[in-house]
């Protein structure tokens, strides 16, 4: 039973929510490994050490760090290697990434039933190139990356993304749908500004516990779509990916 104002707009997350962000860091890996093997290493091994690194937390920081270690490079020669490697995954843009099924059909329907923007985490520069890698680019026309408001320290749940994007649309931060794959951090940052999301169970963070709840729960992007679309009052994709019509009553 929905309760409270219906959403006047909707904010989608990018990684693992649009497109499946393990395909990012397989490519950003590889270009590490080449600059690896320009600078003197064993580049497939770096590679290899990488991405064991990031498949056990993309989220902790040091992982080109711990990936070299890994591989047998002394401590002490850290300093002197790290920084061309990290400069080789923060600048690497990816020719192409695919986002997940039927998510380009979903951002066109939510963004003719309400404004639209995306709130992401992340180096600017990395995610405006993920960004234009999807093609999806075009569909979400307020993005908003935390770190380019604070850094690290304002990345979500803390609310300064999101009140940024209520801002950009000229609406209530309250008044927002937040659709994220992560509870602790998409879930979260809406539950600070007394906003709905709707988790997405999908990508790295897919068995991690509904912790805080969300108010739905999909597996899909465009299931979470269908949801949003419903709750504004306005149409729904339905299984087949054609729309329907839905209306809800004033304030529901």
């Amino acid at each position: 039973m929905v309760t409270g104002p219906r959403p006047l707009g909707v904010v989608v997350d990018l990684d693992d929510t649009l497109y499946p962000q393990a395909d990012y860091l397989a490519s950003a890996a590889a270009a590490v490994g080449v600059a690896a093997g320009i600078a003197g290493l064993d580049g497939a091994a770096v590679h290899a050490a990488l991405r064991a690194e990031l498949a056990a937390g993309s989220d902790a920081g040091g992982t080109i760090d711990r990936a070299l270690l890994a591989v047998g490079v002394p401590r002490a020669a850290l300093p002197g290697l790290v920084p061309p490697l990290v400069t080789a995954f923060t600048g690497h843009t990816p020719p192409q990434l695919a986002p997940y099924p039927g998510v380009a059909d979903a951002l066109r329907a939510l963004a003719a039933a309400a404004p639209l923007a995306c709130l992401t985490d992340g180096t600017p520069a990395i995610q405006a190139a993920k960004l234009a890698a999807t093609g999806l680019g075009e569909l979400l026309p307020v993005v908003v990356v935390t770190d380019a408001l604070g850094g690290r320290a304002v990345r979500k749940p803390h609310p300064a993304g999101l009140l940024a994007v209520a801002a950009g649309l000229g609406l209530p931060p309250g008044r927002l749908l937040v659709i994220g794959d992560r509870p602790g951090k998409d879930v979260a940052v809406a539950a600070a500004v007394g906003a709905r999301a709707v988790r997405v169970r999908q990508g790295e963070y897919a068995g991690a516990p509904d912790d805080p709840p969300a108010w739905a729960v999909v597996d899909t992007f465009p299931e979470a779509a269908a949801l949003a679309l419903d709750l504004l009052g306005t149409r729904r994709l339905t299984p087949s990916g054609e729309m329907s019509r839905v209306g809800l009553q004033s304030g529901a």
